[in-house]
């Protein structure tokens, strides 16, 4: 590929990770998801507020955007099995996926304010290291399983996968992990807000919306 393709993968990658696939999700349902919920626009708060389906749309097209790109930079610019750096060109497939992570969470359509970028990096590195990724989601599953939260699970998932990716990764793979290390700061870094309202007890469970409606129906028939 030439220096203006490169460019232009590059540009393209920012502006898929930038498509705010929660707000879009939200306006189909008649709302503004800004406004519901943690007011985030990401995956975990359109399933506490529109349920499973639109929860489930939204990380598929939120994981794809991390995927597509970064599938197509390692597929043109990676060179496997080989550990020499500059002729793989690994900085390639890694800039295009933080680049699309970026505008996920840094998102030009919503004012620079978007998603925590946890779907769109499980899908850069489902194109970059596979099996790491598996196990981290395995992580994360079993995380909301025991804690009802999302974002622990996240966080949990990002710490397991740099340690996940130095155990797999080949030789050649090895700027995946820092690439890996990094998001798992960024990935802490969005979830400021979280780790407060988890050590003080008020963190959302993924059930929110669930558990909403059993509490109002409960006093409903104590007011009956």
């Amino acid at each position: 590929m030439t220096t203006s393709q490169t460019i232009l993968l590059f540009i393209t990658s920012y502006v898929l990770g930038a498509i705010p696939t929660g707000y879009i999700v939200g306006r189909l349902h008649g709302i503004d998801i800004r406004r519901h919920g943690s007011g985030n626009p990401g995956t975990a708060n359109v399933y506490r507020t529109l349920g499973k389906w639109a929860g489930l749309i939204t990380f598929a097209v939120d994981f794809f955007k991390g995927f597509v790109p970064t599938i197509i930079a390692a597929h043109y610019f990676l060179l496997p099995g080989t550990a020499d750096f500059s002729r793989g060109h690994w900085w390639i497939p890694v800039t295009a996926g933080a680049l699309a992570i970026s505008g996920h969470i840094w998102t030009v359509f919503l004012n620079f304010h978007g998603g925590k970028g946890v779907a769109t990096s499980a899908g850069v590195f489902a194109a970059l290291l596979p099996l790491p990724t598996a196990l981290a989601f395995a992580v994360f599953l079993a995380v909301v399983a025991l804690t009802g939260h999302i974002s622990a699970g996240s966080m949990s998932a990002s710490v397991a996968l740099p340690i996940f990716c130095f155990i797999l990764a080949k030789d050649y793979q090895r700027p995946f992990t820092i690439l890996a290390l990094c998001v798992c700061i960024l990935i802490f870094y969005t979830h400021i807000g979280n780790i407060k309202r988890i050590i003080s007890g008020k963190e959302l469970s993924f059930k929110h919306k669930t558990e909403d409606k059993d509490r109002q129906a409960a006093e409903n028939e104590k007011k009956n």
